[in-house]
Order: C-alpha cells, then structure tokens, then sequence
C-alpha cells in the first residue's frame, strides 16, 4: 500500500497516510501536493497527480512527542532495540521504569527505558545504581519523526529532504 507523507502548514513533519486520505485532502482545499509520483490517479472521468507529500494549507497544533501515548514499539525503536543498561541486543525486550513506579516514578518518556529480561530481574524495584546498574544514555522524548518512521515501513527517498537528519537517526 502506498503511503503519503503529511506535513504541516509549517513544513513539520506530521504523520503518514493513505493515498485516498492524502487525495480527498488536496480535492477539499485543505493539502496542496508537494512531491508527487510519475503515474497519475485515474477516475473514471478524470485523472490526477499520484501524491507522495503533502502540506496542510492550515496549520494545526499537534501534541509533542512528549504527550504522545508511550507504546512497547515507540519505545524499543526510541532506543535503538538494546538494553539501556548492558546494551545487548539479543534476548527479550522489556519496559522499565528508571525510578519504580512503587517509588513515585511515573510513566514518561524521561522516566521509561528498554531493558533486557535479565537487567530487570537485577534492578528490581531498585534505582539503577542501588542494583549496579547504570544507563548508558539518559531516557528523553522522542523525536516526532520517529513516529513517522513507525508508521511507515520504509523512508521513501523523496521524503528525506522533509525528514531531515532525523530520517536517518530513526532508520537505525
């Protein structure tokens, strides 16, 4: 299924959609099409441009990546699929929280990081340096891309000038 890439009246980047959603948005007035494909879309009485990035005509406010709900995936993806504390790679992923829950952590992007099942076990209910463990690099948001490249399979290449550098820190 082809995707579309939607970017705000601001040029930022917002989410991916179908090739119907991204149509309907240009046809009502509310997206102009910025990149588009070598084939056209056909109808029955007309054709149109096959559109592969798009941008709002308005703006929209869109909430942070900070707001954004935290899922096992965006996680995982945020952190490279290691374990922030040894760094392997292999073994079952799992979600922990830096501060415990039981302890008044909460579950945000600054507090939640990807662990292997053996480092959990270790820290416990524990802060990481009461178990010996210690981070190899400090939980934050993600970047909102990332979450463009979770809904997309692949980068396109005529995306990337829209995605910037942050295409690629999120194709690795």
């Amino acid at each position: 299924m082809q995707q579309v890439l939607v970017l705000n009246a601001s040029y930022e980047p917002l989410n991916v959609c179908t090739v119907r959603r991204a149509h309907v948005l240009v046809y009502k007035g509310k997206a102009e099409v910025l990149e588009q494909l070598d084939q056209p879309l056909h109808s029955a009485a007309d054709t149109f441009a096959w559109p592969h990035v798009i941008r709002l005509v308005a703006y929209v406010r869109v909430p942070r990546a900070i707001q954004r709900k935290i899922s096992r995936r965006a996680l995982f993806a945020r952190d490279g699929w290691r374990c922030v504390y040894c760094g392997t790679t292999s073994g079952r992923l799992t979600l922990d929280h830096v501060v415990p829950r039981s302890r008044g952590g909460e579950s945000s992007w600054e507090n939640v990081v990807t662990a292997c099942a053996p480092c959990n076990h270790k820290k416990g209910n524990c802060l990481p340096e009461e178990s010996g463990l210690h981070l190899l690099r400090q939980p934050k948001a993600p970047a909102p891309v990332l979450f463009i490249h979770l809904a997309a399979s692949r980068i396109p290449s005529g995306w990337k000038q829209y995605l910037g550098d942050a295409a690629a820190i999120a194709a690795a």
